[in-house]
């Protein structure tokens, strides 16, 4: 996750740069999503084989939300590994810092309050559903689980909806 993480940053800074060198070619400087296929690919490769690894090494699904429930009692006996797998993931914003020497810029439209009711929803869903996107969409796909596939569809189209409605009408 760390590898994942740090790559993404890099490769979108690295796009970010042409960015701000080319701002007369029509490209919106107020859009915040970057979108570049190789960067998408390689960062698709490298979760996919984090997932498979995980699998693979312990048997168990990569899924974060799961992993992140189950850091609360009580415990069994995986306990370290969750905890390794949680501190990758903020490992990956250092091991940013220490490569690129910045961190991302981080721009919030919305108060504290707005993303904690934001935070207990998602994390409400993920229990709800049985998981998130990382374990439906990657590990459950791919092992054709027909309840992951519809879960995963329900939250792509959730997304396009809300992003539509977000950029386009409110």
């Amino acid at each position: 996750m760390i590898v994942t993480s740090s790559f993404s940053y890099i490769c979108n800074n690295a796009h970010d740069s042409r960015l701000q060198h080319a701002p007369d070619e029509g490209i919106k400087d107020d859009m915040i999503t970057e979108y570049t296929a190789v960067t998408a690919l390689a960062g698709g490769a490298l979760i996919g084989a984090a997932a498979v690894m995980l699998m693979g090494l312990t048997g168990r699904i990569a899924g974060v939300s799961g992993i992140a429930a189950r850091l609360l009692p009580p415990w069994d006996g995986a306990l370290a590994g969750r905890l390794a797998f949680i501190g990758g993931l903020v490992a990956a914003a250092l091991a940013v810092r220490i490569v690129s020497g910045s961190l991302p810029p981080l721009k919030l439209e919305v108060g504290s309050i707005d993303m904690v009711a934001a935070g207990l929803l998602v994390g409400f869903g993920a229990v709800w559903g049985n998981g998130c996107t990382s374990g439906h969409g990657v590990c459950g796909i791919a092992s054709l689980s027909p309840r992951s596939i519809v879960a995963t569809l329900v939250f792509m189209a959730t997304a396009v909806v809300t992003t539509f409605l977000v950029r386009h009408v409110l």
